[in-house]
């Protein structure tokens, strides 16, 4: 886990600014490092490099809107965007490590609980952006710049107003423990989705 090239490094630090989290072998850090610009120096290393692999759980549509608006800010550096459900984009990772299979750099989940077992298990790099530094409030961003806040989103509970009245309807997950609810919920897999695995939790 600790076999990487300093290209890889120097393209990480230049697609941080898009993603939550970056992918390399480090050892844990006392304190952040310092936050960093991105200059002509970076973006040169980047593109020996070529490309950069983004593995992320955001909505395709989106995940490629912004791969090509870092293309079009760095004419050079190609972004692959591999995207699936947060959790499975987490058993992937783990696989590819466990196999040797270094291919990702940078990474984007939905279940923040992934970025304190990748933490945990030493393979994040730490790098601090600077707008990250200069904006970000102290709990959208890891003590030791491990890793950052890259969106926020809502869960929210729908029903088919054709069978449950409005003032009938659940207020909260808690209401959904009802055993009236019994065998007429649908939600997606939280095996697959790390939206649908933190909503489970809060069950």
């Amino acid at each position: 886990m600790s076999k990487w090239r300093v290209s890889r490094r120097d393209v990480l630090k230049g697609t941080t600014a898009f993603a939550a989290a970056s992918v390399f072998a480090s050892p844990i850090r006392a304190q952040a490092p310092a936050a960093a610009m991105v200059d002509q120096k970076l973006i040169d290393a980047a593109k020996k490099e070529g490309k950069v692999v983004w593995y992320t759980a955001v909505d395709l549509p989106v995940a490629e809107k912004v791969g090509k608006a870092f293309e079009a800010k760095y004419p050079g550096i190609a972004v692959r965007v591999e995207r699936s459900g947060a959790e499975r984009v987490f058993q992937r990772i783990g696989q590819e490590y466990a196999s040797k299979i270094y291919e990702v750099d940078v990474v984007n989940s939905s279940d923040a609980a992934h970025f304190i077992v990748w933490k945990r298990d030493g393979i994040l790099q730490p790098y601090v952006p600077e707008d990250v530094a200069k904006h970000y409030a102290a709990e959208h961003k890891d003590a030791d710049g491990m890793f950052a806040s890259f969106r926020a989103w809502g869960c929210v509970i729908g029903y088919n107003t054709n069978m449950v009245k409005a003032e009938e309807a659940p207020k909260s997950f808690a209401d959904l423990l009802d055993p009236k609810w019994m065998n007429k919920i649908v939600k997606a897999h939280p095996g697959y989705s790390g939206t649908i695995m933190t909503s489970t939790f809060q069950l």
